[in-house]
């Protein structure tokens, strides 16, 4: 029997294919997803529940798209109380951290009199995108709305797939509440990315959307950028993990599964200098997938994005991890924090064994929406920063200005730009009939 996991040597070819993996690269998946925006630009509310209803999802109409309060209030009455202190807790944890990402507005006086400085302020309106349908990711709300509400955002918009029967799953809708959000709309898909970018008579446009979801969201956030401001394109969920030969191959085994159960196209990689255990980890991958539910889905990941790579020594182990750029990236080895200066590219790093991925994607604090697909080498996990904008501050007094124009002129006559050099002169010209007759 072939083992679930292949162990591979640094040289196989193999190993350069899951390097190098590109997942937007769907042509047919993007001219369906522009079909559903320009339909929903141009249909509105009928186009949403059309694609709804066609994608396998309930009919509804218009009227029923978005959630109501009695629903929000049934759905927390549905909830164990111990999951409500489970949320309430992640919601402290992950407010805590989110807090100290906030950027104030500053300004500075300069020698010559002028005033520099920088506006923050919360973006308006922000649409999140919480997957859903046959499953529920409570954490997903908690990490998209946290941060808007500590940027200030005043108006939160939810978008979320309903379930078969119309309904929104009990754990998302109590997230939500508890979290702050009222605005909850049951759509998903492209046609959801495409009501919160143009807008329709149920739903409000935003001015940027976040958050997770299939081929078909990233895809669609991707066409609809410049119209609205996105996040990030998520692809599938990742790991990797760099151990040494002390390493516990069980809580490998583990960490590598807890990934694979995302997705068939979720990637689980070890990178580790141990054969001996390469080989046990592969062992204990058998054994706890027996174990364990959602089998055919890890069976599946593992095959066709997972592998065991036998690597030269750590130092060539960090080396592809950086290459990699993972999503989520767990260092087991002797004093992982020594080993800290060599990662550049990453979402999220966890330190030793008792560090592991499911604590950061729901209660440490730091937000679990992460680059994924190599895009750590340039995008940062979702924060505060996402939904703040900045706008420049610039004071000149008469003096200041004196004192800069014959540098702004030159620059600007340079690129043939005369008429921005008038600006200034005729500010000079001013200027110095004034101090001229302030100095009679």
């Amino acid at each position: 029997m072939e083992p679930l996991i292949k162990v591979i040597k640094s040289s196989d070819p193999l190993l350069e294919k899951i390097l190098e993996r590109n997942f937007l690269d769907h042509v047919q998946a993007a001219d369906l997803v522009s079909e559903v925006l320009t339909s929903v630009r141009g249909l509105g509310d009928a186009a949403i529940c059309e694609y709804t209803s066609r994608f396998g999802g309930p009919n509804l109409l218009p009227g029923q798209l978005k959630v109501t309060d009695e629903e929000i209030e049934t759905a927390c009455s549905l909830v164990e109380k111990e999951y409500l202190l489970s949320l309430r807790l992640a919601l402290k944890n992950i407010a805590a951290f989110h807090q100290k990402q906030l950027e104030r507005s500053w300004f500075e006086t300069q020698e010559s009199g002028a005033i520099l400085g920088q506006l923050v302020r919360p973006l308006e309106r922000v649409g999140i995108y919480v997957p859903g349908g046959k499953a529920s990711y409570p954490s997903s709300v908690l990490m998209n709305a946290v941060p808007a509400r500590v940027a200030g955002v005043k108006e939160i918009a939810m978008v979320t797939p309903p379930a078969g029967d119309g309904s929104v799953n009990p754990y998302t809708l109590a997230a939500a509440a508890e979290a702050g959000v009222r605005e909850i709309y049951k759509i998903g898909g492209a046609q959801a990315i495409a009501a919160l970018a143009f807008g329709t008579s149920v739903v409000p446009k935003v001015d940027k959307i976040t958050g997770p979801g299939n081929i078909h969201v990233t895809l669609a956030k991707r066409q609809v950028y410049g119209v609205v401001d996105i996040d990030m394109l998520a692809g599938p969920s990742e790991i990797l993990i760099i151990a040494d030969g002390a390493a516990e191959p069980s809580f490998i085994a583990a960490d590598l599964l807890s990934q694979a159960e995302h997705d068939e196209m979720a990637s689980s990689v070890l990178l580790t200098p141990c054969g001996e255990l390469a080989l046990r980890v592969q062992d204990e991958v058998a054994r706890q997938v027996s174990l364990l539910s959602r089998q055919d889905i890890m069976i599946r990941s593992l095959e066709c994005c997972g592998a065991i790579v036998i690597t030269s020594d750590l130092e060539q182990a960090f080396a592809l991890a950086d290459r990699f750029a993972p999503e989520h990236l767990e260092i087991m080895v002797n004093e992982p924090f020594s080993w800290l200066s060599r990662v550049k590219n990453a979402g999220a790093v966890f330190l030793g064994p008792h560090s592991p991925e499911p604590a950061g994607d729901y209660l440490a604090g730091p937000n679990h929406i992460l680059p994924t697909g190599g895009t750590a080498r340039f995008y940062s996990p979702l924060g505060v920063a996402a939904f703040l904008k900045k706008t420049s501050l610039i004071a000149y007094t008469g003096a200041a200005l004196e004192k800069d124009a014959d540098a702004i002129v030159k620059l600007a006559e340079v690129e043939g730009l005369f008429a921005h050099a008038n600006a200034v002169k005729v500010r000079l010209k001013k200027y110095a009939k004034e101090k001229g007759k302030g100095d009679e």
